[in-house]
């Protein structure tokens, strides 16, 4: 067994597409190409608007704030749910207050969770 820490004092500061407030630790990355990291998105932070790479699941554990796709319409999200953008789809993310995410992208993600209103 190894026991790991995922915290805020080693996570990397993300700048890119005008992010702000925003750290990343990279948690598992796959031969299989998925990778899994957990976003600390901190108070007035964001997760600046761009395509995904590949298909991503953001799993929100802690905090509260809004998640877009490309029709623009802000959704608001606490911990226990989830947005799920398809490979290329344009997205964004931020919160007033501060958010943690486990951010799991790969191809051919499957999910189990229920749906709500179509948005997860």
């Amino acid at each position: 067994m190894k026991i790991l820490q995922n915290d805020r004092i080693k996570a990397k500061e993300i700048t890119a597409f005008n992010s702000r407030n925003l750290l990343m630790n990279r948690i598992i990355i796959s031969y299989d190409e998925i990778h899994i990291g957990c976003m600390f998105i901190g108070a007035d932070g964001i997760v600046g608007y761009h395509q995904a790479t590949t298909e991503q699941l953001f799993l929100i554990v802690e905090g509260e704030g809004w998640v877009k796709g490309e029709d623009g319409e802000e959704i608001f999200v606490t911990a226990g749910f989830a947005a799920l953008w398809d490979a290329g789809e344009w997205h964004e993310s931020k919160s007033e207050k501060g958010m943690t995410a486990i951010v799991i992208e790969g191809k051919n993600l499957k999910h189990y969770l229920p749906e709500y209103g179509g948005v997860l």
